[in-house]
């Protein structure tokens, strides 16, 4: 029988070594989330326990198994249309203010997970566009970007299952977004995928690379870093943003004490947070 137990030393010692290389910190006794996601591992890599699984990862040269142990950690399910504010703002209040740009609107989904964020702001443009023939003539460009390679993966393929389609999704744009497929899955039509550019990226790393941006969402994310992890993010996600430029958080998120390079904007409903200039 395979040992899916985990010592108390174990266990703070993978919490550690996730830390470093995912800036994900993992709570007091949360061993039962690991042992869920990685006891998927043992007969994969025929390792006997658990505990193998997180000491063989740790070991430089294991770079597969430690890709994958970090994969099934960071992975995580997210809704169409989360909170349904972000939106309406981003169509209602922030598009228009970028109508004359004279370039393409650059939108970064940080964190991406399963796709459902960028893949409903390629929608929410779409949709503005339909209703406001030329009012972003520039179009817009999205860029998503999560850790897990897996999910990256299953994102650029913009196929998803019954259930995942349930999660805030109308009927109405299920029929106008996507076509059925010979699986039983539904796949997001072309203009959709079109607008989204994928990439695997640690937010952690250096965002030198990746350009600069006029919005950034990274949403119920940053709940999972360290104060002083939040603290590197937020000023890497200022610099990354043109003058002006509007960050989203999570509807339960707070700058408060994480930096001053942002000034909240109150909306009705919600908030979001500018560049300061």
């Amino acid at each position: 029988m395979l040992d899916k137990t985990l010592a108390e030393v174990e266990y703070n010692q993978f919490r550690l070594f996730l830390e470093q290389h995912s800036g994900i910190v993992l709570g007091q006794n949360k061993q039962y989330l690991v042992r869920s996601r990685l006891a998927p591992l043992l007969g994969k890599y025929n390792l006997p326990s658990l505990s193998a699984v997180l000491k063989q990862s740790m070991i430089p040269s294991e770079r597969h198994l430690r890709s994958e142990v970090i994969d099934a950690m960071t992975t995580n399910e997210t809704l169409w249309f989360r909170d349904t504010y972000p939106f309406e703002l981003l169509t209602q209040n922030i598009l228009p203010q970028y109508s004359r740009l004279g370039r393409p609107l650059k939108i970064w989904s940080a964190a991406c997970s399963s796709g459902q964020e960028p893949y409903s702001l390629a929608m929410s443009i779409l949709e503005y566009q339909q209703h406001k023939p030329g009012g972003l003539p520039g179009s817009a460009s999205i860029l998503a970007t999560d850790l897990s390679p897996s999910m990256l993966e299953r994102c650029k393929l913009a196929e998803y299952d019954t259930l995942a389609l349930g999660r805030g999704l109308s009927d109405a744009r299920k029929r106008q977004f996507f076509e059925p497929t010979t699986n039983g899955a539904m796949r997001l039509k072309t203009n959709v995928k079109s607008l989204v550019n994928f990439r695997a990226h640690n937010l952690l790393d250096s965002y030198t690379l990746l350009g600069k941006f006029d919005i950034i969402f990274c949403r119920n994310v940053l709940i999972y870093f360290s104060p002083e992890a939040k603290l590197k993010i937020l000023r890497q996600f200022a610099a990354a943003l043109n003058p002006k430029g509007i960050l989203f958080l999570g509807a339960s998120e707070s700058l408060a004490g994480l930096g001053d390079e942002f000034e909240m904007v109150r909306c009705n409903p919600g908030i979001y947070y500018q560049k300061r200039s």
